[in-house]
C-alpha cells in the first residue's frame, strides 16, 4: 500500500477568500499530523502565515490565463520529482489542468494521487470538467454535489461531500481587553456612525456579490429616516467596478450611509458589532462561510435562499431566509430585524475541525487502497 508523506496543494494565489483560507487550514492541519506540506501559487499576503506554520511555498504563476502558463508543466514535473510528491490537491481549474497534463509525463508507478475540490458553480464546459477528473473529488455543499451530478458524468463513489467550516469555539468576547481596545479605536475612527445600526456585507466587490442590491437597500432605509450605516468589507475585484460602485453611491445620495472598508483582518469584530450581516449573492455560492461565522458570533443573517448560503440558513437560522433577488422581501425583513433583533441559537454543524478531519481521511483513503 502507498505511504503518503508529502502533499502538494495548488491554487492561483494566496491573497484572500474562502479557497485560500481552506488551503491554509488544510496545510496547517497536515503539518500537525506529520505530513510535509507544500503549496504552489503566485503568492500573496497569506504566504507569510502559511510558511510560519511549517509549510513550504513555491511561487509559480499557475493561474494566469495565458498560453505561457503551459511553461509551468515542466516546472511542475521537476517539483514532483524533487520533493517526492505523493498527492496533489488542486483547488482551481487552470492549476488543475496544469497538474493533470504534468501527471501524464510521470510514470504510473511513481505518479502522485490527484485530488480536486470543486469550490463553485463553474460554467458547465470541457474546461470546467477538469475538476471532476481527480482520483477523488471533494464538493463543499449538498447543493453543489447535486449540480455536479446533474451536469457531469462522474463515478459517485469518488465524490466526497465535505462542508467547509468554522472553528467550534469561534466567538468574540466583548469583555476581553483586546476587544475593548479595538472597539475604542473603532469608535474614535468612526464617530460619524455612532448611534446607528450597523448593517454589514462581508464581500469582495464584484458584480455577483449583491453589492448593488445592498446599496439600494441602504437607500430605502435612509428614505425611512432610519439611523443605519452599511459597511462593505472586502477587496475590490477590479478598479473599474470599484469606480462604478462609488458613482452609484453618489447617485443614490448615500455617501454618509456607506463605508467601503476594503480587506479587514478584524472582520469578526466588525461582524460582532453589526446589527445584521447580509449574504445576498445574485449568483449562488457553493458554500461561503459568512452565514456560519456570523451566527457563531451571535449576529443574525439575512440571505438569499439559494446555493450553500441557503443550505446553511435552512439548518441554522431559517428566520433569515429571503427569496432570491426579492428586493421588497429583503427590505421588509431588514425592517423587521431592525425593529427587534432576533436571537441566534448555538449549533454544532459546519465545523472547521470536521472539515479538516474529513479532508485528511480522503488523503488517507489512498493509503488504505479504498
Amino acid at each position: 500500500m502507498p505511504n503518503i508523506k508529502t502533499i502538494l496543494q495548488v491554487l492561483p494565489s494566496l491573497n484572500s477568500g474562502g479557497v485560500e483560507r481552506g488551503a491554509l487550514e488544510i496545510a496547517d492541519f497536515i503539518v500537525k499530523n506529520k505530513y510535509k506540506s507544500i503549496v504552489i501559487s503566485s503568492g500573496g499576503r497569506l504566504v507569510e502565515n502559511l510558511e510560519s506554520n511549517g509549510s513550504k511555498h513555491i511561487e509559480l504563476n499557475i493561474g494566469k490565463k495565458s498560453p505561457m502558463v503551459l511553461l509551468n508543466i515542466p516546472k511542475i514535473i521537476s517539483i514532483i520529482k524533487k520533493y517526492n510528491i505523493d498527492l496533489i490537491h488542486a483547488r482551481s481549474r487552470l492549476p488543475a489542468w496544469i497538474i493533470y497534463l504534468a501527471l501524464k509525463f510521470i510514470p504510473k508507478k511513481i505518479r502522485p494521487f490527484f485530488v480536486t475540490t470543486i469550490h463553485g458553480y463553474n460554467s458547465v464546459s470541457f474546461y470546467s470538467s477538469i475538476m471532476t477528473k481527480g482520483d477523488r473529488v471533494i464538493v463543499v455543499s449538498e447543493s453543489l454535489k447535486k449540480f455536479v451530478f446533474k451536469n457531469y458524468k462522474i463515478e459517485k463513489n469518488k465524490v466526497f461531500l465535505i462542508h467547509r467550516g468554522v472553528p467550534k469555539n469561534l466567538s468574540v468576547n466583548k469583555n476581553d481587553k483586546e476587544f475593548k481596545k479595538w472597539n475604542s479605536v473603532w469608535q474614535a475612527s468612526n464617530r460619524n456612525i455612532r448611534g446607528r445600526a450597523i448593517l454589514t456585507l462581508p464581500s469582495r466587490l464584484s458584480r455577483r456579490k449583491g453589492i448593488e442590491l445592498f446599496l439600494k437597500l441602504i437607500q430605502k432605509l435612509k428614505e425611512q429616516n432610519l439611523k443605519v450605516v452599511g459597511l462593505i468589507v472586502g477587496d475590490a475585484k477590479s478598479k473599474n467596478y470599484l469606480e462604478e460602485i462609488q458613482v452609484m453611491i453618489k447617485k443614490l445620495n448615500i455617501q454618509d450611509h456607506i463605508l467601503l472598508l476594503g480587506f479587514r483582518p478584524d472582520i469578526y469584530n466588525i461582524m460582532s458589532i453589526s446589527h445584521i450581516v447580509f449574504s445576498i449573492q445574485t449568483v449562488p455560492e457553493s458554500f461561503g462561510r459568512i452565514v456560519v461565522e456570523s451566527i457563531k458570533i451571535g449576529t443574525p443573517v439575512i440571505g438569499f435562499n439559494h446555493g450553500g448560503a441557503g443550505e446553511q440558513l435552512k439548518h441554522i437560522f431559517p428566520e433569515g431566509i429571503v427569496k432570491l433577488n426579492n428586493e421588497e422581501e429583503l427590505f421588509r425583513k431588514t425592517l423587521l430585524f431592525l425593529e427587534k433583533k432576533p436571537k441566534v441559537k448555538k449549533f454544532n454543524m459546519f465545523t472547521l475541525e470536521e472539515m479538516k478531519e474529513k479532508t485528511l481521511s480522503v488523503y488517507k483513503s489512498f493509503e488504505n487502497n479504498e
